[in-house]
């Protein structure tokens, strides 16, 4: 019989690895320890109303090894512990009276969700419905935003079984359905979203990303009341039904849309006419009267324009605010970087001779 050896490396390492598995006991939610990662709290300034953050923006970091030294020494219990309280859902916040601020991100970029992130948004939804991204690019897009701790909302293309249980599957924080016109589909729309016998969600919970691939145990009794279900309100037919909508139970959050709506009332692109407004201000007092904060109704998510920006939204009682597109940024300073380059050509610059510091600013942002 030929000798059989055994690296002792490879020997101790086993070992190591079973008596960790010993002291575990139960599949854990997750080896990372978010006790770790940087705080992401959001304040809003009261004296100009405007938008800040007191967030730390430095890219957390994350060691394998410590965190299983971590583990070694804890028990199953504690760590899952210690990795969700110091994390609070959108609903929690909006129950604690948060104005949150966010952007859509179309572009489906992990690179800019990651920087938006960083940046300190409260949420990014990712736009299914406008943007060219499908569910293998929200994927990616979750994952850099899951880096920065930051949460995701999937707006669907369409309101439809099939699309809400692929988009909960990658298990975003929230999830919107566009074009909501009675409460009827609104009560479609939350039967997406609830598994048998309360709804029609299909089940694969034990293998999707949603449940940490079946690691996390609780998911069953927990996503309820984390998922944030958001309705969309942007045509005539759906603000005169605006009350009954935001009355269904499991709407969380009524999001206006203010340029379908213009186009429903048959103003295409002209928000800001005094019809459109009328209209907008109707749907947002049925909202508001449906008292979220008591138990009952929902909350109110708005898309800033440019005759009415976000600090208006606050200030009128929104609890979401949007307040830009990532491709409208990308383009905006795009433009301006072409324009200001030709200007450059046509009136000639002394820069090179006098120095100017405007500019040297601006090319080190």
């Amino acid at each position: 019989m030929p000798a059989i050896s055994f690296c002792p490396t490879t020997v101790a390492a086993y070992a190591t690895n079973f008596s960790l598995a010993l002291k575990l006991e139960k599949p854990q939610k997750s080896l990372i320890s978010f006790s770790k990662l940087p705080s992401f709290s959001k304040v809003l300034n009261p004296i100009n109303t405007s938008f800040t953050t007191s967030r730390t923006l430095v890219p957390p970091k994350y060691s394998a090894a410590s965190d299983l030294s971590a583990l070694s020494s804890a028990s199953a219990d504690d760590s899952i512990s210690a990795e969700t309280s110091s994390f609070k859902s959108l609903k929690s916040r909006l129950r604690n009276g948060e104005t949150l601020y966010g952007l859509f991100l179309l572009s489906f970029s992990p690179t800019l969700a990651e920087i938006a992130g960083f940046s300190g948004y409260d949420f990014v939804v990712l736009d299914m419905e406008h943007g060219p991204g499908g569910i293998t690019e929200a994927l990616s897009c979750l994952h850099a935003l899951a880096a920065t701790q930051t949460p995701a909302i999937i707006r669907l293309p369409e309101s439809c079984p099939t699309w809400a249980k692929k988009a909960l599957d990658l298990g975003p924080q929230g999830i919107m359905f566009p074009m909501i016109e009675s409460a009827k589909m609104a009560k479609k729309a939350v039967s997406y979203c609830r598994f048998p016998p309360d709804g029609i969600r299909g089940s694969a919970h034990t293998v999707v990303r949603a449940s940490n691939y079946g690691i996390d145990e609780g998911y069953l009794s927990n996503y309820e009341n984390e998922l944030l279900i958001m309705c969309q309100v942007e045509s005539e037919e759906g603000v005169k039904k605006a009350e009954e909508i935001a009355a269904v139970e499991g709407v969380d959050c009524i999001q206006m849309g203010p340029l379908d709506l213009s186009a429903s009332l048959g103003y295409l692109w002209d928000p800001g006419h005094k019809k459109v407004r009328e209209m907008l201000r109707k749907a947002e007092k049925a909202v508001f009267g449906s008292n979220p904060g008591s138990g009952g109704g929902a909350y109110l998510a708005g898309f800033a324009m440019p005759h009415d920006g976000p600090t208006n939204l606050k200030s009128r009682g929104y609890h979401m605010v949007s307040g830009a597109v990532d491709l409208g940024m990308f383009r905006s300073a795009a433009v301006e970087d072409v324009k200001r380059f030709k200007t450059f050509l046509v009136q000639g610059s002394d820069d090179e001779e006098h120095g100017n510091d405007a500019d040297e600013k601006y090319w080190s942002e």
